[in-house]
């Protein structure tokens, strides 16, 4: 019980100390909204308020240091515009790796077809990853069904 009231005083004092960089900043930023244009101001008040509000409601909330610290940081960090992302290149056909490829490789490798569970044993997949693999493999005309569980090569 006693280490917790000195961990509730440790994040109180913490939290004092965070309210009064919060108020530099603010200071800081009002500063700046007076030279600059009033478009710019409102979206730094705006900033501001939120950063007040995170503020306020993590005193209320009284959670960890770091964790109120992230909280300030997100509110006040600038939003960063998304680079452009490079379209993602597509593996070679003679690259074998995907989900799919395991699966249609055992199945043609068995010679009366493969039943579910030594799909299961050969690729190591689970059930639902192995059901999706089948039934797109069915459906994509590659492998069939030739009774419940047992499945052959087309």
């Amino acid at each position: 019980m006693k280490k917790l009231k000195d961990q509730l005083k440790m994040i109180k004092k913490s939290l004092v100390s965070l309210s009064k960089q919060v108020e530099k900043v603010t200071k800081q930023i009002d500063k700046l909204d007076s030279a600059k244009a009033p478009k710019k101001a409102a979206a730094k008040k705006k900033a501001v308020k939120k950063v007040a509000k995170v503020a306020k409601v993590a005193k209320a909330a009284k959670p960890a240091k770091a964790t109120v610290k992230k909280t300030v940081k997100k509110a006040v960090a600038p939003k960063k515009k998304a680079a452009a992302k490079e379209p993602a290149k597509k593996a070679e056909a003679s690259e074998k790796n995907t989900v799919l490829d395991m699966v249609l490789d055992v199945v043609k490798k068995s010679r009366g077809g493969a039943t579910i569970s030594k799909l299961k044993e050969k690729t190591s997949l689970d059930s639902r990853q192995l059901s999706n693999a089948l039934y797109k493999l069915s459906k994509r005309g590659k492998i069939e069904a030739k009774s419940r569980g047992l499945y052959v090569k087309k």
